[in-house]
């Protein structure tokens, strides 16, 4: 029977979800609805797909005199970039930049040459790459997984500890279940020896685990600082970003859990390769800054409306937030892509990309 505590718990957090609702989750998050930022199996075809068939020809958009165009999703994959997207804290250059609310507003924009850069869903750059027939390169991974099993107590440090257990999870179909079904049977754990109890949303999760303590739960940043903020006993049991990296560090060239990539149309890397690499720095210097002043930056990007300021200064720090370019990248999100592939290659547009996909400075190609 619930006490008049859960009962109010379980309102306080339903009151802070709906500040997240509103929010992008990276790609990461695999939430069906539009709050999304992972395009799901039937609008991987329907949504990309026929914006390419439908784009038109456009203007080229780059010139000495005008600057890149960037567009960025609300939610964690945007949080590094903000001192880029923000143009009062943009130290040496300026930029054309918008933030929006979904992928399906980015798709066509690309596509139509609308803008030149985006930050997006790693397997979404997957999709575009196949859809557009190569011309869509990866720049960097911008983030890393954001994806933690919760649960109020101390029964859980490892995956091996989910024998046996019940998660609660939201991303059917999408990135939490790809990488948690991946880490279980790098652990050795069968899909007979760990049940998954599927949820519409993440509030749902949340709101499940307010109201049954002994409950284990998957659940993306920012919703996990949001519930903090509720249940004071909720307790982050295991960094999916780190048990990945661990099934991983036997491998000659180790992949990650990416949730985030920034990509570009491959007419303006090779006609600009000098906006690109300043791009990439200026980039760069954000996530260094975002992660040094927490607290400042928070301010820019609740401004920015990408995530509101109460949740974001809690998030900063779990949200691993990078800029990795180069080989490392290559060998990160190809191997991360290829184990999307073997559970769902439609995820990632019905083959991996090919070895143009990948952006790589001189140097290293």
């Amino acid at each position: 029977m619930k006490t008049k505590r859960d009962r109010t718990v379980v309102k306080n957090l339903c009151s802070a979800l709906l500040l997240c609702a509103g929010m992008i989750l990276f790609s990461a998050c695999g939430a069906p609805k539009q709050q999304e930022t992972e395009i799901s199996k039937e609008e991987e075809h329907s949504s990309v797909e026929t914006t390419v068939q439908e784009s038109s020809e456009t203007e080229e958009s780059v010139t000495a005199e005008a600057p890149l165009r960037l567009a960025a999703l609300k939610g964690p994959t945007s949080m590094g970039m903000a001192y880029v997207l923000s143009s009062g804290d943009q130290e040496r250059h300026s930029y054309d930049c918008r933030v929006l609310g979904s992928p399906e507003e980015i798709v066509p924009l690309l596509v139509k040459k609308e803008i030149d850069v985006a930050a997006v869903p790693s397997n979404l750059a997957a999709v575009l790459y196949a859809k557009t027939e190569g011309n869509i390169q990866v720049l960097n991974i911008n983030t890393l997984g954001v994806l933690y099993l919760v649960e109020r107590g101390e029964r859980v440090h490892a995956i091996t500890d989910l024998k046996g257990r019940t998660v609660l999870a939201s991303g059917k179909g999408a990135t939490p279940e790809y990488a948690l079904r991946y880490l279980l049977e790098a652990n050795g754990l069968s899909e007979d020896e760990v049940s998954i109890e599927w949820k519409s949303e993440h509030a749902e999760v949340v709101a499940a685990l307010a109201e049954n303590p002994d409950a284990v739960a998957l659940l993306p940043e920012p919703f996990v600082s949001s519930a903090e903020a509720n249940l004071a006993d909720l307790r982050r049991a295991v960094d999916l970003t780190e048990a990945w990296d661990a099934a991983q560090n036997k491998n000659d060239a180790p992949s990650a859990l990416v949730m985030g990539v920034l990509v570009a149309r491959r007419e303006i890397v090779n006609e600009h390769p000098d906006a690109i690499a300043q791009l990439l720095a200026d980039v760069t210097r954000s996530v260094d800054k975002v992660k040094q002043n927490p607290e400042e930056a928070a301010k820019i990007i609740s401004e920015l409306g990408i995530v509101p300021e109460a949740v974001v200064k809690k998030a900063i720090p779990h949200a691993n937030l990078v800029s990795i370019t180069g080989v490392e990248m290559k060998e990160k999100l190809g191997g991360y892509l290829r184990v999307l592939a073997e559970q769902d290659v439609k995820a990632i547009g019905g083959a991996l990309p090919a070895d143009d996909f990948y952006f790589l400075p001189e140097g290293q190609r």
